[in-house]
């Protein structure tokens, strides 16, 4: 991959079990904390578990799942990197998008995530796509940081989204 990938580059799709030592090293090369390969492994199959690929590579991804909630199923962004090379690119922005439309076909009807409060690009992200902070979480990281909890209404989301004729 000589010339860095833009979204338009990029293919979006489920996530297999020979993507995992890509997503592993991005994710080591991205976090202070990084998931285990086993935290990974149990994702594979499940419908939130989405990777970018460009040219064969797998250059990004996101894991989300639904937790049925009393009628009122909640999506959770769990993780969401991109490759280093491939950053600032809407790679990103597309996983997260696509990780939405999934989670909300999954039933979510909300949609959260954590973010550490001093990560502004992440936060400027999940902002530009919707996402509000409902609550902040002292201590959350290992290190001590505070998490930022965001959510989106992802109904009002899809709505937004839909053309107007």
């Amino acid at each position: 991959m000589a010339v860095p990938p833009t979204a338009a580059d990029v293919t979006i799709r489920d996530a297999e079990e020979p993507d995992l030592g890509s997503v592993v090293r991005i994710e080591r090369n991205t976090f202070d904390q990084p998931w285990p390969y086993t935290a990974f492994e149990r994702f594979v199959g499940e419908p939130g578990f989405l990777v970018a690929t460009c040219d064969g590579a797998v250059i990004g991804y996101v894991v989300g799942d639904v937790t049925p909630n009393f009628g009122n199923d909640i999506g959770h962004v769990k993780d969401l990197a991109v490759a280093e090379s491939a950053r600032r690119r809407g790679i990103g922005r597309s996983l997260l998008r696509r990780s939405l439309v999934t989670l909300a076909v999954g039933g979510a009807d909300v949609v959260k995530l954590e973010v550490r409060e001093g990560n502004d690009v992440a936060r400027t992200l999940y902002r530009d796509t919707g996402f509000d902070v409902a609550r902040r979480v002292p201590r959350y990281y290992r290190d001590g940081e505070d998490a930022l909890v965001m959510v989106l209404d992802v109904a009002a989301w899809q709505d937004e989204r839909e053309p107007r004729y």
